[in-house]
């Protein structure tokens, strides 16, 4: 796969928090959001290739000692947790318009249950402009009174609710801020939109990842995303909106994209990104994301290199085009300047896989927090209260 070095600069500067990794290292050429929509309205039958070999009488022996039949522990751990968390994993078929007046569009994703009561988070780009969205559970059962709540303005998140519902089995939420490269995973999503609850398996390749992902392979429809957890576990189309999940069965990130002309190359948003909204969402029914208000850049070697900086982590403010931080914002208020380094939230170190964005994410607008600024030679605490976006 070829990398391109990308200046990425964020088009909603006035109110969000935003990576501009214009010097901070290479960003993967624009990668593929991996909802599966299918060209007309009705979805056909995958066809695979086959072989047309003549037909012969062939006999087989009984193996002995099957292999197959032996089940490792780690099967079994692995079996278990799917058998676990499958119920709380659906299938999302959604219906939009097409230019043809006399078809729709059909396109399919998943989407982890996480509320009893209806609530469920998936992908922005899965139901992004859908007249209807059906809800179909591991079980064969569908759900059609499915209502797009909200997304997130700022990632590709986005919120369902099942009207009239009160006994789902929501899925346990767990920490992305702790998640490490080498960790094993697993993912389970709608694959092509016809291999409902497919398991894959492998390790976390990678953290802090910045991409640009286009649902059409075009640079026609790019949004970029940042922070993202990198994994070699098999994401498909059909599998937006899918649970990333530890060893325990607990979701540390939202299945989104993958790089079509890598192996084993699939991202996915840290759940931590998006626990703030969730708290909100549960509570009042509403998405709202909470924001400080600035710009900046992440820290790796070669931004360090680039803007001659001194600190190794953190989040270094600055905008491309005017001030990084946004007039009027929490960060004004809070008197954070340019140039300021964001180093810690809340005591948390910021650095790959936990960003200022994604950090800041997991409160809701209202909340008071502390973040702990490098400026020049001298580090201190401010005091921030989040807005909503």
């Amino acid at each position: 796969m070829d990398e391109k070095d990308v200046q990425l600069e964020h088009n909603k500067v006035s109110v969000s928090e935003s990576h501009h990794p214009a010097h901070a290292g290479k960003i993967i050429g624009i990668i593929a959001l991996v909802a599966l929509c299918f060209s007309v309205a009705y979805g056909g039958t995958l066809l695979a290739n086959r072989s047309n070999g003549s037909r012969e009488n062939v006999s087989f022996d009984v193996v002995k000692d099957d292999g197959n039949i032996v089940v490792s522990e780690s099967e079994k751990d692995l079996a278990s947790l799917v058998e676990k968390v499958s119920p709380s994993v659906v299938s999302i078929v959604t219906t939009s318009a097409s230019n043809d007046p006399e078809y729709e569009l059909q396109g399919a994703g998943t989407g982890v249950i996480v509320s009893k009561n209806g609530y469920i988070i998936t992908n922005k780009h899965v139901v992004d402009g859908v007249s209807r969205a059906t809800v179909l559970m591991s079980d064969g059962k569908s759900y059609e009174n499915v209502k797009v709540i909200g997304a997130d303005p700022l990632n590709d998140i986005a919120f369902l609710k099942i009207d009239g519902v009160s006994d789902l089995p929501p899925l346990t939420i767990g920490d992305s801020k702790t998640v490490r490269v080498g960790q094993s995973v697993f993912a389970i999503g709608n694959a092509l939109g016809q291999y409902q609850n497919s398991v894959t398996t492998g390790i976390i390749s990678g953290l802090g990842r910045p991409v640009l992902a286009s649902t059409n392979g075009t640079s026609n429809d790019v949004e970029s995303l940042n922070d993202l957890i990198q994994t070699d576990a098999a994401i498909n189309s059909g599998n937006s909106g899918g649970p990333l999940l530890n060893v325990k069965g607990q979701v540390i990130g939202i299945n989104t994209a993958i790089a079509q002309d890598a192996q084993g190359i699939g991202f996915a948003i840290p759940i931590g990104a998006a626990k703030g909204m969730l708290k909100r969402v549960l509570a009042t029914g509403k998405v709202e994301r909470p924001v400080i208000g600035v710009q900046y850049v992440s820290i790796t070697p070669e931004a360090k290199l680039a803007y001659g900086l001194s600190a190794d982590h953190g989040d270094y403010v600055r905008s491309s085009s005017g001030s990084g931080v946004k007039a009027g914002s929490p960060a004004a208020k809070a008197g954070i300047k340019d140039k300021d380094i964001i180093t810690k939230v809340n005591g948390q170190k910021v650095g790959a896989g936990k960003s200022t964005s994604t950090l800041v994410g997991e409160f809701q607008p209202g909340d008071t927090i502390t973040l702990t600024i490098l400026r020049g030679d001298r580090t201190f605490d401010v005091k921030v209260t989040l807005k909503a976006y």
